[in-house]
């Protein structure tokens, strides 16, 4: 049986990942530069990612990913801030303190 919480941090991430829902997506300078029409496929391709693995999501949280897109390997990666984003949050299963941050980039800017 999941965690409570881990069932909420989830929810909230494929909420943000899948629906643009609950906090802000970037995109890094290198997956802009691919252009208007791959930012848009990048993104689909990312909600509509279900590939997660004990290996991939060792926490269970659908928090990040590593694919590829129209050949190019890119980074997902879903991060929880206070609500002023100046430091982590104190708990990131309860949207009313939390700031969700998805950054998406080349694996090569890693």
């Amino acid at each position: 049986m999941l965690d409570e919480n881990l069932v909420k941090i989830r929810q909230l991430n494929d909420d943000l990942r899948i629906r643009r829902l609950g906090g802000t997506i970037v995109i890094t300078a290198g997956i802009a530069g691919l252009g208007a029409s791959a930012v848009t496929k990048t993104i689909a391709a990312i909600a509509a990612f279900d590939a997660f693995t004990p290996e991939n999501d060792p926490n269970g949280e659908h928090d990040c990913a590593v694919m590829t897109v129209d050949g190019v390997k890119i980074i997902w990666k879903i991060d929880y801030y206070d609500l002023n984003r100046q430091s982590l949050s104190p708990d990131a299963s309860d949207r009313n303190v939390t700031s969700r941050v998805m950054t998406v980039m080349r694996a090569d800017e890693y």
